[in-house]
């Protein structure tokens, strides 16, 4: 086999168990967990491998109560309830899943492909397909108030009601700090959302949303300061360029200035790369043998990042890579009521 990595000594190159299937995904958000059940729907056997101890990628572990309008049959979803129904869609595939488990190695040819995690567990695979967000996720740091970590200062919101009654300051401009902003209105006894430009890089309903809604919203404005004796009692924003101040009385900062993607070992697996992400042709394959990718970690020109979109890029996949595991399936997969 090729190799991303150097062979490892062992016959398989790696110590712990080994597990044989038709499709191995990376990956267990959205489109990983559809991507399992559509497998399964194709009749693949299916492994799903994610660095996380519990499915639902980001979605769960970053945002479970925020809500997601943009799932085809739902007028809104929390990010919860939406992991938990794709899980048990995907159990009908009855997928193996190695959780709390990082991909680090590939080895591929023509006729297969092998993952190894660092947890030394092998699995042989006919094709590979990659789902995982964009790696590893470390968030942007506000420049002040660092010392608060923990303390008031927070880069996510996991429970709303851990917030109900607060003075709340969130930072930013994009989808997150806005969704944030909203959804915490209604419980915060305060709630103020502070952008240093005067404009949005948030859907155009959220950004309608919030300017009709109680928020205050302060910009162009970045925070100068934070203070208060052992946890945050107050922010301090400065007008950008302008150089007027004003004081927030604050328990929480939010400061939701996105995330910085780190791809880890996939850098080295020899895969096509653009801007963090892995170049996937119209069929969704990459540039390596009988590697695919679907979701956010694929790119291609016109891409739109949606996760309804990755749910269709997760089929197409599958569907291009079936004759890949078996000769007998043919791309054309028929209708999923025809199956009934």
């Amino acid at each position: 086999m090729t190799a991303g990595v150097p062979e490892a000594p062992e016959e398989t190159g790696a110590p712990g168990p080994v597990h044989e299937v038709d499709l191995v995904i990376v990956g267990a958000g959205p489109s990983g967990l559809y991507g399992a059940y559509y497998a399964g729907f194709r009749g693949m056997s299916v492994a799903v491998i994610d660095s996380l101890p519990e499915p639902g990628g980001q979605v769960a572990a970053l945002y479970p109560e925020k809500d997601i309008f943009d799932i085809a049959g739902y007028p809104a979803v929390k990010g919860q309830t939406l992991v938990d129904a794709l899980v048990a869609q995907a159990s009908q595939a009855d997928p193996l899943y190695l959780l709390g488990e990082s991909a680090v190695e590939l080895r591929h040819d023509p006729e297969s492909v092998e993952v190894v995690t660092d947890a030394g567990t092998l699995v042989r695979a006919k094709a590979l397909l990659l789902t995982g967000g964009i790696g590893t996720f470390t968030p942007r740091e506000l420049p002040v108030g660092g010392e608060y970590l923990g303390r008031g200062l927070r880069y996510f919101v996991r429970r709303l009601d851990e917030l109900a009654g607060q003075d709340v300051v969130v930072v930013g401009g994009g989808d997150s700090a806005l969704d944030w902003a909203l959804a915490l209105e209604p419980i915060a006894r305060s709630l103020t959302l502070v952008h240093r430009r005067d404009a949005f890089r948030a859907h155009e309903q959220s950004v309608a949303r919030l300017r009709s809604s109680s928020v205050r919203v302060l910009t162009p404005y970045e925070v100068a300061g934070v203070a208060g004796d052992g946890r945050i009692a107050e922010v301090t924003v400065e007008r950008v360029r302008g150089g007027d101040m004003i004081t927030l009385p604050a328990q929480t900062v939010v400061a939701a200035l996105g995330f910085i993607a780190d791809l880890g070992p996939m850098q080295k697996w020899g895969l096509d790369l653009r801007r963090r992400h892995v170049l996937v042709d119209r069929s969704m394959r990459t540039n390596l043998d009988r590697v695919f990718a679907a979701g956010d970690i694929s790119d291609y020109d016109g891409k739109v990042r949606l996760i309804s979109v990755g749910f269709g890029e997760a089929a197409a996949a599958v569907n291009n890579l079936a004759p890949l595991v078996n000769p007998a399936f043919g791309t054309v997969p028929g209708h999923s009521s025809d199956a009934a």
